[in-house]
């Protein structure tokens, strides 16, 4: 996963030397203080059932975007952000019985987003639609039992963000969200943040943002060993490059 990560970076990079009239290339990281609510079930009923524990975790994320003028090539956006969070599991796995074990749910991911501009900065308003290959990578873990299962699937998800320019200042607000249904399932990933960029700068210009991100899976497959409920929301902090 870090090496497809590696090599999306790499890209951005490569791309924005390649090309004179790309218009925008944007990067940013920082830290997701996220707290997760909800539960695991395995294989149905009360095997190895899972309840998340609400303690607030620290996650780091990444993006970039590179922005172009070619109105009939989308323009591309990639994420990448790790969960961590613990639980207690109770039940059985197969014929192992489980007794409050602790048990632990990775969720590494990676968003590809191909996207349009709609909108650009149009009366201040920008606004992206297009689509986001979400590649979630699963770890569940559980202690007692030295129980794991592992599971990467890669997820088409709707993908649209409006972001609004203050006049005469340089802040600026966004939001955008994820979201895929079959019924049954749900899975959706939504952000509310602000930003301030410094343009004192010519060329490279920092800034800050600071914004609200909520996450919910919801997967209730029949043919599924794993059934979640759960949610992850928390405040979220980073610094930003715009070139």
């Amino acid at each position: 996963m870090k090496k497809i990560l590696s090599i999306l970076t790499l890209t951005v990079f490569m791309s924005a030397n390649s090309y004179a009239d790309i218009t925008k290339v944007e990067m940013g990281a920082g830290i997701w203080m996220q707290t997760p609510s909800g539960s695991v079930n395995y294989n149905g009923g009360a095997n190895g059932f899972n309840v998340m524990n609400e303690t607030q975790d620290s996650s780091g994320y990444i993006w970039a975007l590179v922005k172009h003028p070619l109105s009939t090539i989308p323009n591309f956006r990639v994420e990448y952000v790790k969960i961590s969070s613990d639980g207690t599991a109770n039940g059985s796995w197969g014929s192992t019985p489980i007794v409050s074990s602790k048990s632990t749910l990775d969720i590494r991911q990676i968003d590809l987003i191909p996207y349009y501009n709609i909108l650009d900065n149009t009366f201040w308003t920008t606004l992206d639609l297009g689509i986001d290959i979400k590649v979630v990578d699963l770890a569940y873990k559980i202690a007692s039992a030295s129980y794991e299962y592992k599971k990467t699937v890669p997820l088409p998800m709707a993908y649209a963000r409006v972001r609004v320019e203050v006049p005469r200042s340089n802040l600026g607000g966004e939001a955008d969200i994820k979201y895929i249904t079959d019924g049954s399932s749900i899975i959706s990933d939504a952000r509310v943040k602000f930003d301030y960029t410094f343009r004192s700068f010519l060329v490279l210009q920092p800034a800050l943002e600071v914004g609200y991100r909520v996450q919910k899976i919801r997967i209730d497959e029949s043919g599924e060993d794993i059934k979640t409920n759960i949610d992850f929301a928390g405040f979220y902090t980073g610094l930003m490059l715009r070139f």
